[in-house]
């Protein structure tokens, strides 16, 4: 992502309220280009297309989960190393933290939060976008 480009985000939860509420935040707050996926494939799909920045991945899905979408993206060698994914999940154990990183995540956010820990999280993982690109 070069500095000056506003990063492109990926909203990835099979609850379509908890999805369209990030979309909508994240554009009120920072204005970023947001897209949303219902589903592991739906958000496979558009990775392919879009080539967002950061990924907003829940873990509970039907179908394909968060880990196996996390692991998939993670082993593109042309663009899995310059995206950022933040597995969002209510699990709140060290399990499932180092089933995140183990699978490929780079952050990790737990629900149920509060937007400005999204904010939060957001903020942190753009900082790691610029300082990569540097």
């Amino acid at each position: 992502m070069p500095p000056t480009t506003q990063p492109r985000v990926l909203v990835v939860d099979d609850n379509h309220d908890n999805a369209n509420l990030i979309q909508q935040y994240l554009q009120a707050v920072f204005g970023y280009p947001i897209t949303v996926a219902y589903d592991g494939e739906e958000a496979l799909r558009l990775y392919e297309s879009e080539h967002p920045d950061i990924i907003l991945l829940d873990v509970m899905m039907p179908g394909r989960d968060g880990w196996d979408v996390c692991r998939t993206i993670k082993d593109d060698p042309q663009l899995g190393s310059q995206v950022r994914i933040v597995m969002v999940t209510g699990f709140d154990d060290i399990g499932s933290r180092r089933r995140a990183l183990q699978n490929g995540a780079d952050d990790f956010l737990e629900k149920p939060f509060k937007m400005a820990g999204l904010a939060a999280t957001i903020r942190r993982n753009v900082a790691a976008l610029i300082s990569n690109a540097a």
